[in-house]
């Protein structure tokens, strides 16, 4: 963690607040904000994208180290071709407009079964990947075609695969075989929407992770409700198991 000395929004945030280090967000709530304003779920979509940008930006410029979101789910393919298509189509766009975030020294990088993915977008990913790599700002992670569970099956196999015994597998073992090995485990996971669930989101990374939910739908969660989930956070007594 770091301790933020100054910053300023509409109002003063606290002097020596917390920063948490690393938050994850799962980004729920495109559709059903569509829907409340007679749009197609895509709109909602594409207004979620918009929103992640503004939110990685913010949390940039605050001080947060890394920045995990959940963005597609290994179950999100269940959802309507029509819909899944137009997904894909906003990532496309969404990564060749990826540059932008290199200029902001912002390093985006990709979580996630790429196997099951379009070969286009796993190309445009890795450009992405290779253009940010000098960044020494944020460090974005996206999950997409992202499961905890398949995460921890493909850990499984790897470790399997490296010939590992039984007896000196450990917690640490696994870690080292996850998505996220290069990286510490979320200290805050908000989701906003309204519903109270990982939905197979950072199962391992998230055994001490504090949670922060709200009704609030993902494309209208804005920095003020961000500052929210971090003023709360510092609300927290993190004991770790002890007393």
């Amino acid at each position: 963690m770091i301790i933020l000395a100054f910053f300023k929004k509409k109002k003063e945030a606290p002097i020596n607040r917390i920063i948490p280090e690393h938050i994850a967000i799962i980004m729920d709530g495109n559709g059903r904000w569509a829907k409340n304003r007679s749009l197609p779920r895509t709109a909602g979509h594409a207004a979620g994208s918009k929103k992640f940008k503004e939110i990685a930006r913010y949390c940039n410029k605050i001080g947060v180290k890394h920045l995990t979101v959940y963005a597609f789910s290994t179950e999100n393919w269940r959802r309507p071709k029509e819909e899944v298509d137009a997904i894909m189509n906003i990532f496309r766009d969404y990564l060749r407009d990826s540059a932008n975030f290199k200029s902001e020294n912002i390093k985006l990088e990709f979580i996630g079964d790429r196997s099951g993915m379009p070969d286009d977008i796993v190309q445009l990913m890795a450009q992405a990947e290779y253009d940010s790599k000098d960044a020494t700002g944020l460090k974005c992670y996206m999950a997409i075609n992202y499961g905890g569970r398949d995460e921890l099956v493909h850990a499984v196999r790897d470790i399997v695969k490296e010939g590992i015994c039984a007896e000196n597998i450990t917690e640490d073992t696994i870690s080292s075989h996850i998505y996220t090995k290069h990286y510490p485990d979320p200290e805050l996971i908000i989701r906003p929407s309204g519903e109270y669930r990982l939905s197979n989101f950072l199962i391992w990374q998230s055994a001490y992770s504090e949670f922060w939910f709200s009704n609030i739908l993902w494309p209208d969660f804005s920095t003020e409700d961000l500052e929210q989930a971090i003023d709360d956070y510092n609300k927290r007594n993190r004991r770790f198991g002890g007393v």
